[in-house]
């Protein structure tokens, strides 16, 4: 049964809907709960890599950090010009230049790479979010059914019901 509900679910998520298989569907979608906490499951598979790219875009993608990377390099541009006799980076900054080069080059895909994780996330998320509301749409449409048979029905008891009072 396990390897049945797998290929339902698997005609479900590729839209390869039989109509005989409609109501399983329907059973299986009620009875198990398909949503996911995504923020989680994330976090559960996360790697320390990751960790660490995460947190270094949050810190590079600050106010804070462009404040104080600002701050160093007027620092480091006034100590070499006017603090330092034997300035250790005289102008034009080769070395200011070469750890700028090194700091770019390693910081960007590094960022890249937690981008890249939060776009898998979304993608995730996206992919739940249809099957949750593949699974309210299936509901309201079997609610709206029954809902109809009982209006059906009651027009039945009403048409009995009227039948009734006119033989009186």
């Amino acid at each position: 049964m396990e390897k049945r509900k797998k290929e339902i679910v698997k005609m479900l998520l590729n839209q390869n809907l039989d109509e005989k298989d409609e109501e399983e569907i329907i059973d299986l979608l009620i009875n198990n709960p398909i949503s996911i906490d995504v923020d989680k499951e994330n976090d559960l598979k996360m790697t320390t890599g990751d960790k660490v790219a995460d947190k270094l875009s949050e810190i590079a993608g600050s106010w804070k950090f462009i404040i104080g990377f600002v701050l160093f390099l007027i620092f480091w541009i006034v100590l070499n010009l006017f603090l330092l006799k034997d300035a250790v980076d005289p102008y034009p900054f080769i070395l200011l230049n070469l750890l700028l080069s090194c700091l770019a080059s390693l910081q960007a895909p590094v960022i890249m790479m937690s981008q890249n994780r939060h776009a898998k996330k979304d993608t995730i998320r996206n992919k739940n979010d249809y099957r949750t509301d593949l699974k309210s749409e299936l509901l309201l449409e079997q609610l709206y059914d029954k809902l109809e048979k009982v209006i059906t029905n009651q027009h039945k008891i009403l048409n009995y019901l009227q039948k009734l009072d006119d033989e009186k």
